[in-house]
């Protein structure tokens, strides 16, 4: 059965004033730490940043509709406003990106945006895309045996309840992805899957990569809910993460979640999108940008003035110029710290 769309412009119920706003200026933040990434990119200062622009809707919403810092949370290398909604910092993610000395995901020995955060239950996923499923089909296991064998109870919000990994949607032509959505129905685990298709995978157009339309149509295979839902509606993403979330957190099950969206920039800093596709494509996806999208809708709901506009920006430019003059001004980590331990003390 095809999985159906979900798109909702109006403010959702759920949500107050406060949280509304909050959403907004996680998702600008995390715009103007992104495109600042490039700045620094392009002026040779880092050697590599991937981009989160044109994603922020479905991350931001779907960070919000779960136990942020206690619910397991898996991201890929895309993922910086979910990360960033779920508490990592601009500091934290310039020091990563330039590589210095306490950097927070792996004593900077891992490349920037493979992140990871014990603090904050981010899980440090593998390099190789898709792996992350499996292992987060792995974590959502654990929490339902843990729950079944009585070690902690299943509504007590200060532990873990669900486990939520995001790929591409190139990502899901990995053999890791269907097993790790095959464990997860199989053991009715609670687990979510947001799959973000911007449409390609780095080069290659989805029709390429699958002969379905939806990569949630698949979900019926494995014995999961399937939706599709407009990914640069951060109301809409939030609601069917929501819903998502209150099945996990019941004992109903996975869902896979395909956010459809798009990247507008290219697939990384070493890629050149040019070769693959038009610019009055990309141009046409800026007019549906998320950001501008969801701001609209607080204006007219008058939630959101210029005033708070024009304040935001000018804390996101205070942030973002701080984070670059601190990590610009931490130390490299001493060499022989590459030989030293990665995630704890030795013994």
């Amino acid at each position: 059965m095809m999985a159906k769309q979900k798109t909702d412009e109006r403010l959702s119920t759920r949500l107050s004033s406060d949280t509304l706003l909050e959403m907004y200026w996680k998702m600008l933040l995390s715009r103007r730490v992104d495109e600042r990434a490039w700045v620094l990119h392009r002026q040779g200062k880092i050697p590599f940043h991937i981009s989160a622009m044109g994603h922020e809707g479905c991350q931001v919403g779907a960070a919000f509709a779960i136990n942020r810092g206690v619910d397991y949370v898996n991201p890929y290398y895309r993922d910086l406003a979910l990360v960033i909604a779920l508490g990592i910092t601009p500091t934290q993610f310039m020091i990563s990106l330039f590589g210095k000395a306490g950097e927070y995901s792996s004593g900077a020995r891992q490349m920037p945006s493979h992140f990871g955060f014990k603090a904050l239950n981010i899980i440090s996923g593998s390099a190789p895309v898709a792996t992350q499923v499996p292992q987060s089909a792995g974590l959502a296991f654990a929490i339902k045996y843990r729950q079944q064998m009585k070690l902690v109870d299943p509504n007590d919000e200060s532990h873990p309840r669900l486990a939520l990994t995001c790929l591409g949607e190139g990502s899901t032509s990995q053999g890791e992805w269907h097993e790790g959505m095959n464990w997860a129905g199989v053991h009715k685990l609670p687990f979510i899957c947001m799959v973000q298709n911007n449409e390609y995978a780095i080069s290659v157009p989805m029709e390429s990569q699958m002969a379905v339309s939806n990569v949630a149509d698949r979900a019926a295979a494995y014995g999961v809910k399937g939706v599709v839902v407009d990914g640069n509606d951060v109301l809409a993403c939030y609601e069917v993460m929501k819903e998502a979330a209150e099945r996990a957190y019941n004992g109903d099950g996975a869902t896979l979640i395909e956010a459809k969206t798009y990247r507008i920039t290219p697939h990384s800093s070493d890629d050149d999108d040019r070769t693959y596709r038009s610019r009055e494509e990309v141009e046409a996806w800026k007019k549906k940008d998320p950001i501008l999208r969801f701001q609209k809708i607080l204006l007219m709901e008058n939630v959101l003035t210029q005033a708070v506009i024009d304040d935001y920006e000018a804390r996101a430019k205070a942030e973002v110029d701080a984070a670059q003059v601190e990590a610009e001004a931490a130390p490299y980590p001493a060499p022989e710290a590459a030989l030293g331990d990665v995630y704890a003390p030795a013994e």
